[in-house]
């Protein structure tokens, strides 16, 4: 992701994947979208739009790549979310690196045997499929931190994107409806997936609106009160309930 001249960010989940395929006689390889000013790349072309549209309304790389990943939170929750993790790496216009680690960290609670039974024997399942295998996410965290000291836009600008496409909804792609559609078994033990990601235990079909109102409150929350918006206060209570 770029912006003006100078100003480089490097964003681990906002990647551009470019499939290389033998062209028969007289094909054509398609060209990029360009632009003179920058460009965004992320795995949802809904949420990269949310990046040039930050761009245009007079935000740099920063602003852009934090757009981009709220929005990602919402349109593609694989490539990117608020439950999870990241690094970036920034490169300033006078040539300064920054990274920024802000990847899950082990609740206070986390002792080296969580995972073992009396014996000492690992239980299976514990450390991937339960509650005591979550950490505490750090993409919250970590984008609102570089927001505020590279951003230039406020906070309530950059994730407004975000919190529209989840309240409205947006048409669910191909990918997006064949993966819910993979998933609804894993789904099944757990209501409030089930509730979210299916029309009453029916998948949905392509071109139908996707909205996610829960997701929406959490997303205003954040747009409120920063980090303790997702911290502190009715989001943290609702994690740990």
């Amino acid at each position: 992701m770029s912006t003006h001249p100078g100003h480089r960010l490097f964003f681990p989940f906002l990647a551009l994947l470019m499939v290389i395929a033998p062209l028969g006689a007289g094909a054509s390889t398609p060209e990029p979208v360009r632009g003179e000013r920058g460009a965004v790349a992320s795995r949802s072309m809904i949420a990269s739009q949310v990046g040039v549209d930050i761009m245009r309304a007079g935000g740099n790389a920063i602003d852009a790549a934090v757009a981009t990943g709220f929005a990602l939170a919402v349109t593609w929750p694989s490539a990117g979310n608020l439950g999870g993790g990241g690094f970036m790496v920034i490169h300033l216009a006078d040539g300064t690196v920054v990274t920024n680690d802000h990847r899950e960290m082990a609740p206070l609670a986390a002792t080296r045997t969580m995972y073992q039974d009396e014996d000492g024997t690992v239980i299976e399942g514990l450390s991937t499929h339960s509650h005591l295998a979550v950490g505490v996410p750090g993409s919250v965290a970590g984008m609102l931190d570089a927001l505020e000291r590279y951003g230039k836009l406020d906070r309530r600008t950059v994730i407004e994107p975000a919190i529209r496409l989840a309240r409205d909804g947006f048409p669910l792609s191909y990918d997006h409806a064949r993966d819910f559609r993979r998933a609804l078994p894993r789904m099944e033990p757990y209501p409030a997936s089930m509730a979210q990601f299916t029309k009453d235990g029916e998948p949905y079909e392509p071109g139908e609106l996707f909205r996610q109102p829960d997701l929406a409150r959490t997303l205003e929350r954040i747009a409120e009160d920063g980090k303790a918006g997702f911290y502190a206060g009715e989001t943290a209570d609702l994690i740990v309930a």
